[in-house]
């Protein structure tokens, strides 16, 4: 799930003609259902959804829009279908809209979302117009607020710009509130602004919040940097009983980072830490593992595409190391390389909590990726998303990798794309998914240097699943007639060939590359078959 936004994003898809295939709709689906039981603002608002609640309201909708959408595109036959498509994504985003604001379903003995007092808690703004807020307006927006007895304790003022006047405004009403807020969100509230106002606009807010008693604070999309988090000072230093701390797209620079751990001293119930999309760096990391270690209870860290290194990367790793009750790690898109790969496979091995891990784009290679393999094997026995797409990880790895997967029964998503796997790496990882793991709900080789074998064995691996829902082998150098085989297979199982994701991107005439694959100690297609019935993965 993305924390990046905290707000909801209403076109997850882009389709270009009309109709969409029904392997575009699958994954249409599939994009609505990871949006309504993603967490967000809406989930804390009014609920999170089950993926499985999630997956029934997704199918509706995209059968629904599916319906009226081509009505309307047989209202214009000459057409290229785009009005069709903007009528689809119209009608899809109001009904998710609907589904998010209504909640879950209430089980037994509850109330119905209705006659929670949710809407009485929850203040919300981010919904409107994006604008810069003048006095007036901010007098406008925040009077409910301002109302005798009201009982909001969670604010959400993101997607508006205050200027000074504006803060002025809304300080004495914020303040107004310290005794009841629970949860403020002020994502991108300054955007547009100079330097000097934003400042002084950040301060304003501080002052005002300092000594709420908050369990959650999001400053994201503010580009902070060190004047920003600095300016949140008052605030940040009250805080006592944080447990979900959002800094993403902030400009977390080295001094930032260095800023955040001296300001926060009090991290001990933390338990969310987002640090996406920033220019943190090794120094920044070194920081950052500092407030790691303060955060015993941290459950879900994410430190993704922030220029880490391989020192940074060590120094988070043995920082997580005390985190024992990590459930979610996402870390990707960095560049950690080997040796902070192998830090980091030594703290896999302690996290026996953990359910899904983001390892993608980190310069792991094969002897970062088989230490983590191995260390995953004998830890994590609930993982249930496992992602180490893009390492440079060649067949020499997939051993390791299929032991790992073959223990993992409970993994819902499995994503090996942009390696270089080949078909030996292929058929070890569908061997080691074909028995049990019926859980299995999406699988990605996509760019691996496939062909017709590995395909082939990976349809079969995944032809059993009642509950899967993609299979993604795009980019690779499938033959025209391994495809075939590979629908004949998914055909004659227990899903259909609606799984099977795009093949835009495969080279039917990748064959040629073949002679290459053998010399660098690959095997022919004929080899690969002729071995499949006497290949065992090994799991001990």
């Amino acid at each position: 799930m993305d924390y990046s936004s905290q707000e909801f994003d209403p076109h997850p898809f882009t389709i270009k003609l009309w109709p969409p295939s029904a392997s575009t709709r699958t994954m249409l689906v599939e994009n609505m259902t990871q949006n309504l039981s993603s967490e967000s603002f809406f989930s804390r608002k009014y609920g999170l959804l089950s993926k499985e609640e999630a997956h029934e309201n997704a199918k509706r909708i995209e059968d629904d829009c599916f319906v009226a959408a081509s009505k309307h595109f047989e209202k214009e036959p000459d057409g290229d279908g785009s009005s069709a498509v903007q009528f689809y994504a119209k009608q899809t985003s109001k009904l998710m809209l609907e589904v998010l604001k209504r909640g879950p379903k209430p089980k037994d003995g509850e109330s119905a979302a209705v006659d929670r007092p949710a809407a009485e808690v929850v203040f919300d703004i981010s919904g409107g117009t994006r604008a810069f807020v003048d006095a007036e307006e901010a007098r406008s927006l925040l009077s409910p607020l301002t109302e005798q007895g009201n009982s909001f304790r969670k604010i959400c003022l993101s997607n508006r710009s205050f200027g000074i006047d504006a803060a002025h405004v809304a300080g004495p009403i914020l303040a107004s509130l310290k005794e009841q807020l629970t949860e403020v969100n002020l994502s991108d509230f300054i955007a547009g602004r100079p330097e000097d106002e934003a400042l002084e606009v950040m301060k304003i807010f501080s002052s005002a919040l300092e000594g709420c008693v908050l369990r959650l604070l999001n400053l994201s999309d503010n580009a902070l940097g060190e004047k920003g988090v600095r300016a949140f000072e008052s605030l940040l230093r009250s805080q006592k009983r944080l447990e979900e701390l959002y800094l993403m797209n902030d400009g977390i620079s080295e001094e930032a980072a260095k800023a955040v751990c001296e300001l926060i001293p009090c991290t001990d119930k933390l338990k969310i830490l987002h640090f996406h999309n920033n220019m943190t760096g090794d120094e920044g990391a070194v920081a950052i593992s500092e407030v790691l270690r303060r955060s015993p209870r941290l459950e879900d860290f994410r430190c993704s595409s922030t220029r880490v290194g391989s020192v940074g990367g060590i120094e988070l790793a043995k920082a997580l190391d005390t985190c024992t009750r990590l459930k979610r790690i996402d870390l990707r898109d960095n560049i950690f390389g080997v040796d902070a790969g192998m830090a980091l496979s030594r703290t896999l091995e302690k996290l026996v909590h953990v359910k899904e891990i983001h390892l993608s784009y980190l310069n792991l290679e094969d002897e970062g990726a088989i230490a983590i393999a191995d260390a995953l094997k004998q830890s994590a026995p609930s993982l249930e998303g496992l992602d180490i797409a893009g390492n440079e990880i060649t067949p020499k790895a997939a051993p390791a990798l299929a032991g790992c997967v073959a223990v993992k029964t409970s993994l819902r998503m499995l994503i090996l794309s942009e390696n270089e796997l080949r078909d030996q790496g292929a058929v070890l990882i569908g061997k080691a998914l074909e028995e049990g793991h019926t859980q299995l709900r999406e699988l990605d080789l996509s760019t691996n240097l496939i062909q017709r074998v590995g395909a082939r064995c990976l349809a079969q691996a995944v032809s059993n699943k009642p509950d899967f829902k993609l299979l993604n082998i795009n980019g690779n150098a499938i033959s025209d007639e391994g495809i075939d085989e590979v629908k004949e297979i998914l055909k004659n199982g227990k899903n259909s060939v609606d799984v099977l994701g795009p093949l835009d991107e495969n080279d039917v005439e990748g064959d040629e590359d073949e002679d290459e694959g053998e010399k660098e100690g690959g095997a022919s297609e004929g080899e690969l078959e002729s071995g499949l019935k006497h290949l065992e993965v090994e799991q001990d």
